[in-house]
């Protein structure tokens, strides 16, 4: 059935490409080599699309048809290499049957569930489509526990065990985005390897500072650097450059490297001082809002004790001058 509608829709061929395709079997029944291998695919490329389009297989977030294909298309070299046409059995015939296993032995092997979960799956959907049909409505969980014969709880935990989603990272999330960009949902998780903005900050100045001090270096060592770490010359090669020894090129190289490394000691340095500094003027800082807080403690406290100190006193005045006036 595949074979005729295969040949029915046009890509039946007439006697001269028979008989030269017949040729190149031939040919590549004596002597298999690439080339004929290659044009032999390239001209049964289309049965491996054909093949795969009566599967059925709907395209999922997790693959396309593009990927069937290619599924495919391991069946289609598959079949190529054990074809003997001294049979009798037509090339095509003979490859759609390992086109179709490779296409189902994929999506097996891309199947997350084990063949347990599988065979539950299959046994929840039978006891459901028996049921529907002898009751003329949709089965309610108890009457599917019932018909399969286990309980009601166990039949809620067959559903949990089947209620997963697998997503893949490379699967295109353009329905969630407004725009017309694809973005995938690796795209959407954090790399928890990738450097944060501070560490970035720090290796791009400390890029910067290498760079500068690699164009302040001597001529003749910057071009040895970039003659070893660029170019990737031997110290021999570099000596012939240079025109001197190779332990004069050893020498010069080390003299480069210590340069460098000095200068970026004292960027480091700096960098030291400066935390330094700035850790220095926050604990000053510190130092002097606590100072101004005692004090304004210390006043406060001065104040209270003044106040209880001369309260009784300026009352006690008061009376004497009001018995005075009366007497």
């Amino acid at each position: 059935m595949v074979i005729r509608g295969f040949l029915q829709k046009g890509c039946s061929m007439d006697i001269a490409e028979r008989d030269e395709i017949d040729t190149k079997w031939a040919k590549y029944v004596e002597n298999q080599t690439p080339e004929l291998r290659n044009e032999l695919i390239t001209h049964y490329a289309p049965l491996v699309r054909f093949v795969v389009g009566r599967l059925g297989i709907p395209p999922t977030g997790l693959l396309d048809a593009e990927d069937l294909v290619s599924y495919g298309m391991i069946g289609l070299i598959n079949a190529i290499d054990r074809y003997d046409p001294g049979r009798g059995v037509r090339f095509e015939a003979f490859a759609s049957v390992r086109i179709r296993g490779a296409v189902i032995d994929q999506l097996r092997s891309l199947n997350w569930l084990p063949r347990s979960a599988v065979s539950r799956v299959r046994q929840v959907e039978s006891a459901m489509a028996i049921l529907e049909q002898r009751l003329g409505r949709p089965a309610r969980e108890d009457e599917v526990a019932e018909e399969m014969g286990i309980s009601t709880e166990r039949y809620r935990h067959m559903l949990m065990e089947m209620n997963a989603t697998v997503l893949s990272l490379d699967a295109p999330l353009g329905s969630l985005l407004q725009d017309d960009e694809v973005t995938s949902l690796s795209e959407l998780l954090e790399d928890q390897s990738a450097p944060g903005p501070v560490e970035q900050t720090e290796q791009q100045e400390l890029a910067q500072t290498l760079a500068v001090a690699i164009d302040n270096l001597p001529d003749r060592e910057k071009l040895l650097l970039a003659l070893y770490y660029q170019e990737e010359l031997t110290m021999k090669e570099i000596s012939k450059v240079l025109s001197v020894s190779e332990s004069r090129v050893c020498q010069l190289h080390i003299q480069a490297i210590m340069r460098l490394r000095g200068s970026l000691r004292a960027y480091q340095s700096d960098d030291n001082a400066e935390v330094e500094q700035v850790g220095a003027r926050h604990s000053a800082a510190k130092r002097s809002t606590g100072d101004k807080r005692s004090s304004a403690q210390k006043v406060g406290s001065r104040t209270y004790a003044a106040q209880g100190r001369g309260g009784p006193n300026i009352i006690s005045d008061e009376g004497s001058r009001a018995e005075r006036k009366i007497s």
